[in-house]
């Protein structure tokens, strides 16, 4: 893995991710309020009050969470209040989160909403004081 950029098993990840068939959905008539976990793929067209813990999730356009999201993969179309924490996470271009985001690989597409704070690093990296990442400041002149 080189120092820049993403691994390069992260590009196969997400087309695997991408083909792999979606095992539960959830109806946009629904309004769900408590933790969810699940295996495999889900996508939410409803609302979820609580937490989520899973592998990868989609987000609908329809969607909106208002709790944590802890999954492999996170791919937003939807409306989120609330932390992500994800390997994979792809915020699409009409998406609105508002909260944490911590990810190894982040993907924003433009016009996506995020306010929050965001974390985006490779997790077993070397430690967090690396001579040769300066961090990065934004001077607005």
């Amino acid at each position: 893995m080189g120092m820049f950029g993403k691994p390069a098993n992260m590009e196969q990840e997400m087309k695997k991710v991408e083909s792999e068939a979606i095992s539960s959905i959830i109806d946009k008539s629904m309004i769900i309020t408590g933790e969810i976990t699940f295996k495999g793929k889900a996508r939410i067209d409803g609302t979820i009050n609580g937490n989520i813990e899973g592998e990868h999730l989609i987000l609908s356009e329809t969607g909106k969470v208002n709790g944590d999201i802890n999954v492999t993969s996170f791919n937003c179309y939807g409306i989120l209040e609330g932390n992500v924490t994800a390997n994979l996470l792809t915020a699409r271009k009409n998406c609105s989160i508002h909260g944490k985001l911590e990810a190894t690989s982040l993907t924003v597409e433009p016009g996506a909403s995020i306010q929050g704070e965001i974390r985006a690093a490779a997790k077993d990296s070397a430690p967090v004081s690396k001579p040769q990442d300066p961090p990065v400041k934004i001077n607005a002149k």
